[in-house]
């Protein structure tokens, strides 16, 4: 297997934060929601644990956002295909996971330091980190002092209105949790791809036209023996 670097310290810094920072408000959230039907904490615990955890996954957001920014490696989310090649690519993508990868088909996507996210990945990245969890981020730093920024909390439709905003991206986060666990799951093998995010290294033997190539030297193998073996017998 060839090993490439693809994922920097800061980044992978970033992304266990992130996932564990996630995951605590997932579970504080769902106590502070259901107090009295859970009560794996109290609630005053639970209030304080869910602020002080979400105001660090807001410190971390910066920190992935400004080494995206200054290192001039935000096109790592940005698909740099005109919309036909795009959209192209991306059906390649879409008949993988939804049909090759159960025939074992090579996956479509080769990975490369410059380049280490598929189609697909870099749009749904794009709109949970440059929409979706700022949204998240907003209308909990908004419920966090409801008296303090009452007035744009009005302006937004309410109390109401706002939690509703983040309760809904809460069950969207929880959803999307055991996705990313599962796709983090197909790589060579179940672990790869989790390995690779505490090493850096992706471990690829996936080079472009390499399947192919091999497929028709395996068709074409008996029509090269059958002469030799014609030959010899003569």
């Amino acid at each position: 297997m060839k090993k490439l670097y693809v994922h920097p310290l800061p980044v992978r810094i970033w992304h266990w934060i992130n996932a564990s920072s996630v995951v605590s408000l997932i579970l504080t959230g769902v106590q502070i929601r259901y107090v009295g039907l859970i009560d794996v904490m109290s609630l005053e615990l639970a209030v304080s644990l869910h602020n002080w955890i979400g105001f660090l996954l807001l410190g971390n957001f910066f920190l992935w956002l400004s080494f995206y920014l200054f290192s001039g490696k935000i096109g790592t989310y940005h698909p740099e295909l005109s919309p036909k090649k795009y959209y192209a690519e991306a059906w390649r993508q879409v008949r993988y996971y939804g049909w090759g990868i159960f025939r074992g088909a090579p996956n479509p996507h080769h990975i490369s330091p410059g380049n280490k996210f598929n189609p697909l990945q870099k749009v749904s990245y794009q709109i949970i980190m440059l929409l979706v969890l700022p949204a998240q981020i907003v209308t909990g730093v908004l419920l966090w002092d409801v008296e303090r920024f009452s007035s744009t909390v009005t302006l937004l439709g309410g109390v109401r209105v706002v939690d509703t905003v983040h309760v809904l991206i809460f069950i969207f986060f929880a959803g999307f949790l055991f996705i990313h666990v599962y796709l983090a799951t197909l790589g060579h093998t179940a672990s790869a791809h989790i390995k690779a995010m505490f090493t850096g290294y992706e471990e690829t033997d996936d080079e472009p036209g390499a399947a192919e190539p091999e497929r028709d030297t395996k068709e074409a193998r008996p029509l090269v023996v059958a002469p030799m073996v014609s030959t010899q017998l003569h």
